[in-house]
C-alpha cells in the first residue's frame, strides 16, 4: 500500500494478552464460584493453540494494589482465601495485550503446615479483603489440602480466562492473533449493496480444514449483524449454529459439545447485515459531483491492514490465505469490479443485475480482496496475455492514458526481471475519487487516489513522476506482498520495504527520464530524520494490538525498508547476487507466507563468492535493531581508525549541536557558504528544507529580529539561484525540482520579485478564464502568493469547486490553507472535517499546511484537540492519517508550556491514543527543538 500523501510534488515527511494489570479497568465481568459453579464451565484440555507458560513465581492480584510476587506466607492466605469460598473474576479483554497467552500454571512446589505466624498474617490479611470488598484471582489447577496449602495436580488442565461474548456467554478465545486450529480453503462471497439506503447484505460460505482437534472456530467480523449461521461437517447434515461475538477484538466464534478431528473438512455459512462504511476501511460509500453537477454514488473497499472483517466475516490475518469466488448484485446502469475477470451476468427477478465473477486462481490474503459498484469507465490493452485498464469517472477517461501506458511497460519489466508471469488474466487500475491511502495494491484490482493515477497531457514531469512512482510500487506488490506474504504485520517491511526498493529500480530503468533518483534519496533523508528518535522502532518489530499493526505503515517499514536493500545489493559479490537471490526467494515461497530470516537464506542460498558470506548474520542486526550507525574516521599517520555508534539526535551527550554535537552551528553555516555555486538539486533542497525549519521555529518562538535576519541570511546565500529560475516551461524534472524549492522559498519569504512574478501569472490565469497555463510545477507556488489576498482567496475558492483535474485541485487547497486569514483557517479546517465540499481524505493535508504559517498553527492545535474523537473516528488510532496530523501539529512547538500541554492532551486519551509511537515521536521531538533553541540562539543572534 502506498501511504497517505507519500508522493505528492512537494515530497511530503512520511511517515493484548489478558495482563494482569488490566484487572483494574472499570466494570469487570465477574463470575462468582461461590454462589454459581454453573457459570465457570469445565474446559477441555488446552489445544495447541493455547500454550501454557510457567511464571518465574505465583502471583497474587488484588484490585487496587497491583501484582506483587508472593512470599511463602502470602501463598498460604491465597490457599485460605480459596478454601473461604472467594469471588473469582473472568475478566472481559476489551483494552488488554495479546503478547503471551493467557493461561496461568503454578510451578509444582513442596508443601510443608502454615506457621502460626502465617495463619494470623492471613486472618488478618482476608479481615482487610472483605471490608474492602476486593477481587481476588487465583491460579486453577491446583488442588489444597485440608491444612490449606497447596500441593500439585498434575492431572487438571490450565484454565484460560476467556472473555465475555455480547450475549454473556464465555467466548472461546482470549487473544488477539486467531487459533490455527481451523484453515480456510475457499470462501464463497456474496454481497447485495443497496446505494440508496447505504447497507448491505451478504452470505459467506467458507470451506475449512480442520489442522488439529479443536471444539470451537474463531473468526474475524466487525459490525455485522449475523442473521443466519449453519455448519456442516464432512458429509454430515446442516446444522443451525450459535455464533458468538466479541467486539473489543472484532472476533466471532462456533462452539462444539464435540472436538472436530484433525484432517476433517466443513462449511460455516453465514448469512448477516451491515451498513456501509461512512470511513475509509471496509466496504465504504463514496461519491463525487458529475459534469452535469449531478452526485454520483459509488461503493468501494480497502481491506488493509484489518478490514476485510467489516465487508465479510473471514479469518482476516495474512497467514489465512484461501481462494475466493464473489458475486455481486447491482443496479443495471451501474458496473462491478474485482480481482478475478467477470464469468457472468445473471438478471434477478428484482430487477438487479448479479455479477458473478472466477474464482481467484492464486490463494490470497483476506486484505488483498477487493471489489467495487459504480460508473466508471475503462480504456485497455493486452500486455503478455494480461488485459490491462485503468478505470476513472467517465469525465475524467482523458486522463488515464498516461498510467496505462506507464502501467504497460512496467508490467513487462516485472515479468522479464522476476522470471515469473504475472499470475492473473487482468490487472485493473482504479481511480477512486474519495480515497484515504495513495493507493492500495490488491491483487488484480489496484485502486488509487486519483492524484496518483491520473494526469493530464500537459502535465508537467514531476506530476509524471508522483504517478509513475506509485504504479511501479503498487505494481511490485503483486509479487513482494501478494506472490509472497509476510506471516505477520511485524514484517510489513517485506512488502512495503521491497516495493519501495523496486519502484525506484524498476523507473530508473524504464523511464529514466523521470530521474527517480533525487526522489530516492529525498525520503531516505526524511527516514534518517524519524529514525534518529528514541522513539523509532526496528523494521521488523513485535506487534501486539491493532493500534500497532496500523503504525507499522511509516517511513521505517518503507523508506528504511528500501534503504537495507539498497545497501545489501551494493554489497553483496558477484553479478546479479541480488537479484538471483530474490528470484529464489519468490519461486520457493510463491502463494506462501515468510519471516525475515526466510529472505536472508534464499539470498544466502546464491551466494556465489568463494568466501561463504550469511547473509541473515550480516543483516539482522539492521532490521532487529531500530536505528542506524554513526561512522567516524580517525587518522594516525598512515592509520586510519574506524569506530561506530548509534546515532540518536536525542542523546545525553549532544549538546551545544547543528543538531547531534559533532559539528557547531558556525561550521554549518561555513558549509552554506558554497550555496550559490551549487547547481544540483539534492543539496540546495535539503539545505533549504533544513533552513527552512529553522526558520519557522524562530517564526513560532516570535524571535521577530531574528526571523529578519534568518530571512536575509536565506535570501542571501540563495538569492542568485532563485534570480536565476525561469517561469516558464521546464522539461527537466530534476531542474523542476530545483525551481520549485527555490521560488517557493523566496514567495513565502515575501521576496519581492518571486511575488510579483507569482501575482502576474495567476492574473494571466484568471483574464484567460483558466485557459493559460502556470506550469505544474509553480502552481503552488502561485496559488500560495494569490491566496494572501482577500479577492483572489475568494477566486481560488470558486476554482476549487469546479476544477476537474486533481492535482490542479490539490493545490488550490494547499494555497486556501495558507491564508494568515485566521477566520478563513478556521473555516478551511471544519470543511475538511465535514467532508461535503473539501474531503476528508484531504484534511491531514489541509492541518499540515495549516501548520505551516503562522497565523494557523495554535488554531490546528486546538482544532485537534476539540475534535479527536471525530478524528479518530474517522481516521483509525495509529493510523499514516493520524500520524501526519500529530506530526504536522506539533513539530512545531519548541517550548516547555507546549510541551506540557501536548503531554497532558495525549495522556488523558488512554485507550484513544495516547499509547501510539506517534505521540511519542512528537514529545521527543518537541524537546529536541526546545534544546536545540536554547543552546543556539545565542549563535545565531551572534552570526546572522
Amino acid at each position: 500500500m502506498d501511504l497517505f500523501d507519500s508522493h505528492s510534488t512537494e515530497h511530503a515527511n512520511l511517515p493484548r494478552n489478558m495482563i494482569e494489570n488490566s484487572m483494574f479497568e472499570e466494570e469487570p465481568d465477574v463470575v462468582d464460584l461461590a454462589k454459581d459453579s454453573t457459570a465457570f464451565p469445565t474446559f477441555p484440555a488446552l489445544d495447541p493453540d493455547e500454550v501454557a507458560y510457567e511464571p518465574r513465581s505465583s502471583r497474587l492480584l488484588v484490585r487496587g494494589l497491583g501484582e506483587n510476587d508472593m512470599d511463602e506466607d502470602e501463598e498460604d492466605c491465597e490457599s485460605s482465601a480459596r478454601l473461604l469460598g472467594m469471588s473469582f473474576m473472568n475478566r472481559s479483554s476489551a483494552h488488554r495485550s495479546s503478547s503471551s497467552p493467557y493461561t496461568r500454571q503454578a510451578p509444582p512446589r513442596s508443601c510443608s503446615r502454615p506457621s502460626a505466624r502465617t495463619m494470623v498474617v492471613c486472618v488478618l490479611f482476608l479481615v482487610i479483603v472483605a471490608s474492602m470488598t476486593m477481587v481476588l484471582y487465583f491460579l486453577p489447577g491446583c488442588t489444597f489440602t485440608k491444612a490449606g496449602c497447596r500441593k500439585p495436580n498434575k492431572t487438571t488442565p490450565v484454565e484460560p480466562i476467556y472473555p465475555i461474548s455480547t450475549n454473556g456467554e464465555l467466548f472461546p478465545w482470549a487473544q488477539l492473533r486467531l487459533p490455527y486450529s481451523i484453515h480456510p480453503i475457499s470462501y464463497d462471497l456474496t454481497l447485495n449493496p443497496n446505494l440508496d439506503d447505504m447497507t448491505f447484505t451478504g452470505q459467506t460460505v467458507i470451506n475449512m480444514t480442520v489442522r488439529h482437534n479443536t471444539k470451537r472456530i474463531v473468526l474475524h467480523g466487525a459490525n455485522l449483524n449475523i442473521t443466519k449461521a449453519t455448519f456442516k461437517l464432512g458429509d454430515g447434515e446442516v446444522k443451525d449454529v450459535t455464533v458468538l461475538e466479541y467486539k473489543p477484538r472484532q472476533q466471532l466464534a462456533v462452539k462444539f459439545s464435540e472436538e472436530l478431528k484433525a484432517g476433517q473438512y466443513c462449511v460455516l455459512t453465514l448469512d448477516y447485515s451491515a451498513t456501509l462504511s461512512h470511513t475509509y476501511d471496509g466496504f465504504y460509500n463514496s461519491s463525487y459531483t458529475d459534469k452535469d453537477g449531478n452526485r454520483r454514488v459509488l461503493a468501494a473497499t480497502q481491506f488493509e491492514p484489518l478490514y476485510a472483517r467489516k465487508a465479510f466475516p473471514c479469518f482476516d490475518e495474512p497467514s489465512f490465505k484461501a481462494t475466493f469466488l464473489i458475486k455481486i448484485s447491482r443496479k443495471q446502469d451501474y458496473m462491478t469490479l474485482s480481482n478475478m475477470p467477470k464469468a457472468k451476468s445473471t438478471l434477478l427477478p428484482n430487477g438487479l443485475v448479479q455479477d458473478e465473477f472466477e474464482r481467484t486462481s492464486v490463494k490470497m490474503s483476506t486484505y488483498l480482496v477487493a471489489f467495487i459498484v459504480s460508473n466508471f469507465t475503462p480504456i485497455s490493452k493486452n500486455v503478455s496475455n494480461t488485459l490491462v485498464s485503468v478505470y476513472s469517472v467517465p469525465e475524467k477517461k482523458e486522463h488515464t492514458d498516461y498510467a496505462l501506458d506507464t502501467a504497460s511497460k512496467l508490467l513487462e519489466f516485472y515479468n522479464s526481471f522476476f522470471e515469473i508471469e504475472y499470475p492473473l488474466k487482468k490487472l485493473d487500475l482504479v481511480a477512486i475519487p474519495d480515497f484515504l491511502a495513495g493507493a492500495m495494491e490488491n491483487w488484480g484490482l489496484i485502486t488509487f487516489r486519483e492524484t496518483t493515477l491520473l494526469v493530464g497531457k500537459e502535465s508537467s514531469p514531476l506530476e509524471k513522476q508522483v504517478v509513475a512512482s506509485v504504479i511501479a510500487h503498487e505494481l511490485a506488490h503483486q509479487w513482494f506482498g501478494n506472490l509472497v506474504t509476510m506471516s505477520w504485520w511485524n514484517d510489513l517491511w517485506l512488502n512495503e520495504g521491497f516495493a519501495t526498493y523496486m519502484q525506484y529500480m524498476s523507473l530508473q530503468t524504464v523511464l529514466p527520464q523521470l530521474d527517480t533518483g533525487n526522489l530516492f534519496l529525498s525520503v531516505r533523508f526524511r527516514a534518517m530524520d524519524k529514525d534518529a528518535l528514541n522513539s523509532s522502532h526496528s523494521v521488523s518489530t513485535e506487534v501486539n494490538t491493532p493500534e500497532q499493526v496500523e503504525e507499522m505503515f511509516d517511513s521505517v517499514s518503507y523508506e528504511k525498508g528500501a534503504s537495507i536493500l539498497l545497501m545489501l545489493n551494493t554489497s553483496l559479490p558477484g553479478d546479479q547476487q541480488f537479484r538471483k537471490g530474490i528470484i529464489e526467494y519468490l519461486k520457493e515461497f510463491s502463494g506462501a507466507n515468510t519471516d525475515t530470516d526466510d529472505l536472508w537464506n534464499s539470498l544466502t542460498k546464491v551466494e556465489v563468492s568463494t568466501h561463504h558470506q550469511n547473509v541473515s548474520e550480516m543483516m539482522n542486526s539492521w532490521t532487529s535493531q531500530k536505528g542506524f550507525p554513526l561512522v567516524t574516521v580517525s587518522r594516525n599517520g598512515d592509520e586510519v581508525n574506524l569506530t561506530q555508534e548509534h546515532f540518536l539526535l536525542t542523546s545525553e551527550n549532544a549538546t551545544h549541536a547543528s543538531r547531534l554535537g559533532r559539528v557547531s552551528f558556525q561550521q554549518v553555516l561555513n558549509v552554506l557558504k558554497y550555496m550559490p555555486s551549487e547547481t544540483e538539486s539534492a543539496p540546495v533542497t535539503e539545505a533549504l528544507l533544513q533552513l527552512n525549519r529553522i526558520y519557522r521555529l524562530l517564526d513560532k518562538r516570535q524571535e521577530s529580529g531574528l526571523v529578519a535576519r534568518m530571512r536575509s541570511y536565506i535570501l542571501m546565500h540563495f538569492g542568485s539561484l532563485m534570480k536565476s529560475q525561469t517561469w516558464g516551461e521546464e522539461k527537466s524534472v530534476s531542474k523542476q525540482e530545483l525551481r520549485s524549492a527555490l521560488l517557493g522559498m523566496a514567495c513565502s519569504m515575501k521576496e519581492e520579485n518571486c511575488t510579483q512574478q507569482a501575482k502576474s501569472l495567476f492574473k494571466q490565469y484568471v483574464d484567460s478564464n483558466e485557459t493559460f497555463r502556470i506550469p505544474g510545477d509553480l502552481q503552488h507556488v502561485v496559488f500560495s502568493v494569490a491566496a494572501q489576498s482577500d479577492k483572489d482567496w475568494t477566486t481560488l475558492h470558486s476554482m476549487y469547486e469546479r476544477v476537474a483535474y486533481d492535482a490542479e485541485k490539490r493545490k488550490i487547497l494547499q494555497a486556501l490553507a495558507s491564508t494568515e486569514d485566521t477566520r478563513r483557517l478556521v473555516w478551511v479546517l471544519k470543511a475538511g472535517l465535514e467532508g461535503d465540499i473539501i474531503q476528508t481524505q484531504d484534511l491531514p493535508l489541509v492541518i499540515s499546511t495549516v501548520c505551516n504559517g503562522f497565523a494557523g498553527y495554535l488554531f490546528a492545535w486546538d482544532f485537534i484537540q476539540e475534535n479527536w474523537d471525530r478524528l479518530i473516528e474517522k481516521f483509525p488510532v495509529g493510523s499514516f492519517a493520524i500520524q501526519t496530523i500529530i506530526k504536522s501539529a506539533t513539530s512545531q512547538f519548541s517550548t516547555q508550556a507546549h510541551l506540557n500541554q501536548v503531554q497532558a492532551f495525549f495522556s488523558s486519551l488512554k485507550e484513544r491514543g495516547s499509547q501510539m509511537r506517534s505521540v511519542q515521536e512528537a514529545l521527543e521531538t518537541i524537546r529536541l527543538n526546545q534544546r536545540w533553541m536554547d543552546e543556539n540562539l545565542p549563535t545565531l543572534r551572534k552570526r546572522l
